[in-house]
C-alpha cells in the first residue's frame, strides 16, 4: 500500500509528500477518468504576462490562479470518459485538471498542520483511508463518500465543539478541487500525500475520519 510518511513532533507532524510523475497534464487527467472513474474538467492555467505568471482568467487577485473553473457551466463539461478528456486536454495541454465533488466523492479540507497530524493518527489506527490531496496553499483535502457537506457540521457540533471555531469545512456538490500536479500559481503544485492506489479505492465516510480531523483542528 502506498503510504505518507509521517514524522510527528509534539502537535506538529511533517509530511514527506511522494515526488509525482512528470506527465503532461493531459495523461493525468485520462488517468484519473480512466482508472478512477473519477470526471474531470479543464480549468485556467498559468501564462506569463510581462514576465510574470498569470492566471488566464485575467483577474490580477485571482483566488486560485491557474487552478479554478473557466466557466460557470463547468458542471455540465465535467466528463468520465478517458477518450473526452483526451480531447479536452489535446485542445489546451496547460489547462489544469479539476475534479468536480459530490459525485463519486466529497473532500473534506483541513489545514496542512491540522493534516499531517490527523494522516499520522489515522495511519496509526488502521483507519481505511482514501486518496488525500497536499495543496501548496497550506490545505490538505481527504476524499470520502459522497454526502459528507450533509453530515460534517452536525458531526463536529455532536463531538462537542462548535463548527465556527475549527477550521474545518466538506467540499461536495456544486464545488470541485484541483487534482495533481495542477499548478497553483506561484506556490507550487497539488500533489497526493496520499496518491490514489487500488487499495484505497474504497472512500470511508465522513463518520470515520471527521473526529480526528476535528480533533487535530482543535490543537492547531
Amino acid at each position: 500500500m502506498d503510504k505518507t510518511i509521517g514524522v510527528t513532533t509534539g502537535v506538529t507532524t511533517t509530511t514527506r509528500i511522494p515526488r509525482q510523475r512528470s506527465e503532461p497534464l493531459l495523461e493525468h487527467a485520462v488517468r484519473y477518468a480512466e482508472e478512477r472513474h473519477w470526471d474531470v474538467f479543464p480549468g485556467t492555467w498559468l501564462e506569463a504576462v510581462d514576465g510574470m505568471p498569470r492566471c488566464t482568467c485575467g483577474e490580477a487577485r485571482c483566488h486560485a490562479p491557474g487552478a479554478h473553473p473557466v466557466r460557470s457551466s463547468w458542471s455540465g463539461e465535467a466528463t468520465g470518459s478517458a477518450a473526452t478528456a483526451r480531447r479536452m486536454w489535446t485542445k489546451e495541454p496547460r489547462a489544469s485538471v479539476l475534479l468536480p465533488t459530490g459525485r463519486t466523492f466529497d473532500a473534506i479540507e483541513v489545514p496542512e498542520t491540522a493534516g499531517c497530524l490527523a494522516l499520522a493518527r489515522l495511519e496509526r489506527m488502521e483507519l481505511t483511508l482514501g486518496p488525500v490531496i497536499c495543496a501548496p496553499d497550506g490545505r490538505m483535502l481527504f476524499f470520502v463518500l459522497p454526502g459528507a457537506t450533509a453530515k460534517a457540521t452536525d458531526l463536529v457540533r455532536k463531538l462537542g465543539w462548535s463548527p465556527s471555531t475549527l477550521d474545518l469545512r466538506a467540499r461536495g456538490e456544486g464545488d470541485w478541487v484541483a487534482a495533481p500536479p495542477t499548478r497553483l500559481g506561484t506556490r507550487g503544485s497539488v500533489q497526493w500525500a496520499r496518491q490514489p492506489t487500488a487499495a484505497n479505492r474504497w472512500l470511508p465516510d465522513a463518520e470515520e475520519i471527521v473526529p480526528t480531523l476535528a480533533y487535530a483542528c482543535s490543537r492547531v
